[in-house]
């Protein structure tokens, strides 16, 4: 009964990770994009483990935590440049 759900979900959230990178690819604006990115990212760590539960192992544990510590900064990055326009600031002078 759980691997029925546990099936069930996997296909919808299939669903959804597809809705998010046609978002990401035609999306309207740069930052519509980014927030695509990073929802497709956190669709993508609930996807994985959700595999982790259906596989009953703890072997992508890793992956999920790189994919979290990639959409934070993926995250970071955008508010930064939203705020100041440049991501990376070259002449450490300014401030």
């Amino acid at each position: 009964m759980l691997d029925t759900i546990l099936i069930t979900v996997l296909v919808m959230m299939s669903i959804s990770l597809l809705v998010r990178f046609i978002r990401v690819v035609i999306g309207p604006t740069m930052p519509d994009r980014v927030v695509a990115l990073d929802t497709f990212g956190i669709n993508l760590i609930g996807f994985i483990a959700l595999l982790m539960i259906l596989q009953r192992t703890s072997a992508y544990a890793e992956i999920i935590l790189v994919i979290g510590i990639l959409a934070f900064v993926g995250s970071i990055a955008l508010a930064k440049f939203l705020e100041r326009g440049v991501v990376i600031d070259r002449d450490r002078n300014s401030h």
